[in-house]
């Protein structure tokens, strides 16, 4: 086989067309492989940055869950405390009410006695005095009767009031 010099500049010009394809697509193929590496890594990093603002925001988020439990749990503990106050104060209040019920019906009963007791004595002085003035009047006669049962009903009654 004889190569003649057609074939040899054939040769030369598809060898010269497949580096040129080879240099030219390697290097589109390099450039769009460094642009998608280059975007996978943006992806990423961003990926990072929105997982890493999502624990931030979870961690307030239980921060503030905690907080709200504990100012729920102070806040039964505050109700707790102030029923229980509430509570003490209403039975003191209660027990001081029957103490000044208790009180004044034991000063109306001692009210009520002591009127009875002036009305018994206020009764026996008129029945003691009826019943002398009936005696002297029946034993004692006359004028002078008459007299000392006036003086002893006036001086009976000044000593028994």
């Amino acid at each position: 086989m004889q190569f003649d010099a057609t074939f040899f500049v054939g040769l030369a010009f598809v060898v010269f067309v497949g580096v040129l394809v080879y240099f030219g697509v390697h290097k589109m193929l390099l450039k769009s492989l460094d642009e998608r590496a280059s975007a996978i890594r943006d992806e990423i990093d961003e990926a990072q940055r929105l997982r890493e603002e999502a624990q931030a925001l979870l961690a307030g988020y239980e921060r503030k869950q905690r907080d709200a439990l504990k100012e729920a749990e102070e806040m039964v503990a505050h109700a707790r405390e102030e029923a229980e106050r509430e509570a003490r104060e209403s039975i003191d209040k209660l027990d001081a009410a029957l103490a000044r019920r208790e009180q004044l019906a034991l000063d109306k009963i001692a009210l009520a006695e002591a009127q009875a007791e002036r009305e018994v004595r206020a009764a026996a002085v008129d029945l003691a005095i009826d019943a002398a003035a009936k005696v002297i009047e029946t034993q004692v006669a006359g004028a002078r009767g008459e007299a000392l049962v006036d003086d002893a009903i006036k001086d009976l009654r000044q000593r028994l009031n």
